[in-house]
């Protein structure tokens, strides 16, 4: 094909064959080949045979029997600097019937959240809002529960914290050194306070396990020969 110049040709070169195909080949192999995305937790991720799992025992005060909770993890990216590891299921066992219903159905809606993937720290925080209307309990530790819901929501916290999903609220060296002087010191106010009743057990000349007697307003009560007698008034509950 004719090619017509317009300009004057101020400097040439001659084209040798299979140059361009081996520069091209040499700018294929410098160019980094694209990055993979890391997978994240979706739903289309099929469950493996062998998940890792954690269980937790609590025994709350409100119920009969210990409740095992048990966690079942994910690994992705399994091998590469991407690797994490997610919750997958969760599962809830115990021999306390009367809550058989409501804990299938959390968990299983638990379960889904967690196979959904995204943030699902969110749980936590619903879980331990739930309050019962007939009163929390203090766990071991002097922890105080509003509700059954909430301490396996507190259980779900520490599992999510372990897996590097949730941060440790930390307190600093300040805060720890006036919390522990603020310990102290009810510990010291109730150390007095028990003493002081101690003393006036001994004072009033009647048992330190005594109660209330109801007739004569004195801590006199005590249970003699099966029959509950007040020391002060004489009063008993066998007909004295």
């Amino acid at each position: 094909m004719t090619v017509k110049l317009n300009s004057e040709i101020v400097e040439y070169a001659v084209k040798k064959s299979g140059e361009s195909s081996a520069k091209e080949a040499t700018q294929a192999t410098e160019t980094p080949a694209p990055a993979v995305a890391p997978v994240q937790m979706n739903e289309e991720i099929e469950r493996p045979e062998m998940l890792v799992g954690t269980t937790y025992k609590i025994k709350p005060p409100v119920v009969d029997h210990a409740m095992y909770i048990t966690i079942n993890d994910v690994i992705l990216n399994e091998g590469t600097e991407f690797e994490q590891q997610r919750p997958y299921e969760i599962f809830i066992n115990s021999k306390e019937v009367n809550h058989f219903q409501w804990v299938i159905a959390m968990t299983r809606v638990m379960s889904a959240c967690f196979r959904k993937g995204g943030d699902v720290t969110f749980l936590v925080e619903e879980l331990k809002s739930v309050y019962d209307p007939n009163g929390g309990y203090f766990k071991k530790g002097g922890v105080y529960m509003p509700s059954l819901v909430a301490e396996i929501g507190a259980t779900v916290e520490k599992h999510l914290e372990r897996l590097g999903m949730l941060e440790k609220p930390e307190r600093s060296e300040a805060e720890k050194a006036i919390l522990e002087e603020k310990r102290k010191e009810a510990m010291a106010l109730e150390k007095a306070a028990e003493a002081a009743d101690n003393a006036q057990d001994k004072a009033s000349g009647f048992p330190a396990n005594a109660t209330l007697c109801s007739k004569c307003n004195t801590k006199a009560v005590v249970m003699m020969d099966g029959c509950e007698t007040c020391l002060s008034c004489g009063s008993s509950r066998c007909g004295g």
